[in-house]
C-alpha cells in the first residue's frame, strides 16, 4: 500500500530538489526514502528504481527548460532571441545545477523521442529562423549553439573562468556577439561533387 501523501510526481520533485543540493549522480531511491524518512520499500509503487527516478527527472528538467525558453522566445528573432535562449540555458544551469545534469541523462529513443527535448530542438531551430541558413547548415548551426552553451555553462560551474579577468559574464557576452555575427556569415559549404 502507498503511504499517504507520496505521489509519483511528488517524488520527482523531490529527487529534483536533491539532484540540485546533492548532485544529480547521487539522487537514488535510497536517498529519496531517507528524505522522507520511510523504508525504501514504500516508495516502489511510485518508482521501479533509481534508474525510472532519474529518468523521471530527467524528463522534468527538459519540461521546465523548454517551458522557460518557449517564454523567454515569445516575440524575440535573430539576436535577441538567440541571446534570450542562451541566457535560459545559463540561467537554469546556475539555479538548477542537478536539474541541468538530469537534461543530459540518456533516454531510450521512445522515451526522448516523447519527452521536451523535441521541443528544445524546435526552439533551437526557431532561433535559427532569424538567420539566413538551410540544411545542412541548419543543423550543424544546431550543434554549435548546444556545444557552445554546453560546454559554456559546464566549465563556469566548475570554475573554470574564476581565476582570471575578465569575468565570465563579460566573455559570455562576447561569445553570444560572436556566434550572432557567425551566424549572420556562415561559411558555405563544400562544393558537391
Amino acid at each position: 500500500m502507498a503511504r499517504a501523501g507520496l505521489t509519483t510526481e511528488r517524488l520527482v520533485h523531490a529527487g529534483a530538489e536533491l539532484a540540485d543540493e546533492v548532485g544529480f549522480e547521487q539522487v537514488t531511491v535510497s536517498a529519496l526514502a531517507r528524505r522522507f524518512d520511510v523504508k525504501v520499500a514504500s516508495l516502489y509503487s511510485h518508482l521501479r528504481n533509481s534508474q525510472d527516478l532519474k529518468t523521471r527527472i530527467a524528463l522534468l528538467a527538459l519540461e521546465e527548460l523548454a517551458d522557460r525558453a518557449a517564454e523567454a522566445l515569445a516575440g524575440r528573432s535573430g539576436k535577441d532571441a538567440l541571446g534570450a535562449f542562451a541566457h535560459v540555458y545559463r540561467d537554469y544551469a546556475r539555479a538548477h545545477p542537478g536539474r541541468y545534469t538530469a537534461a543530459r541523462h540518456p533516454l531510450d529513443p521512445a522515451t526522448a523521442a516523447g519527452s521536451a527535448g523535441v521541443r528544445i530542438a524546435q526552439l533551437t531551430r526557431a532561433v535559427l529562423r532569424g538567420y539566413d541558413l538551410t540544411e545542412p547548415d541548419r543543423t550543424h548551426a544546431v550543434r554549435l549553439l548546444g556545444s557552445v552553451f554546453h560546454g559554456y555553462v559546464s566549465l563556469e560551474a566548475a570554475g573554470g573562468f574564476s581565476h582570471s579577468a575578465p569575468d565570465s559574464q563579460e566573455s559570455w557576452n562576447r561569445i553570444l556577439d560572436a556566434l550572432d555575427s557567425l551566424l549572420r556569415n556562415w561559411p558555405p559549404g563544400p562544393d558537391p561533387l
